[in-house]
């Protein structure tokens, strides 16, 4: 698990922080939403996310092609704690106020994908695939 050292140096760079925010408010996120959420190349995201997973801050799975991040679970209340008041101060501020636009963008076009593809009496293989970076 983190300690507070590994912890603030993880948060100290804006991109960890603006990633650890957005898993705050979602569950689960894509490699690929992420790159568009933050509107970064995937090598930097990728980056970024093994700084925070090699951290124990986060955890990942597999799903075919993508990987998915979300907060560990066994994350120190502490941190969760730090995370939550965190985000408070990042609200009202840029980037954190785009972040989240795109986000709830990013999560619409996704729900819209899988609606139309179910429509279309979409094969399961054919929803993942509607549902991440299709």
């Amino acid at each position: 698990m983190p300690t507070p050292e590994s912890f603030t140096r993880a948060l100290s760079d804006p991109t960890r922080l603006r990633i650890l925010m957005l898993l705050l408010q979602e569950e689960e996120l894509c490699v690929c939403h992420l790159t568009n959420i933050l509107e970064m190349v995937q090598p930097k995201v990728s980056r970024h996310l093994a700084v925070l997973r090699e951290n124990d801050m986060l955890l990942d799975r597999r799903d075919g092609l993508w990987i998915h991040y979300r907060l560990h679970p066994n994350l120190p209340i502490w941190c969760y704690k730090t995370l939550v008041s965190l985000s408070e101060g990042c609200t009202n501020t840029e980037p954190y106020i785009n972040d989240q636009k795109r986000l709830t963008e990013v999560l619409a076009c996704k729900q819209a994908k899988l609606l139309k593809s179910a429509k279309k009496g979409g094969s399961a293989s054919r929803q993942k695939v509607a549902a991440c970076c299709g």
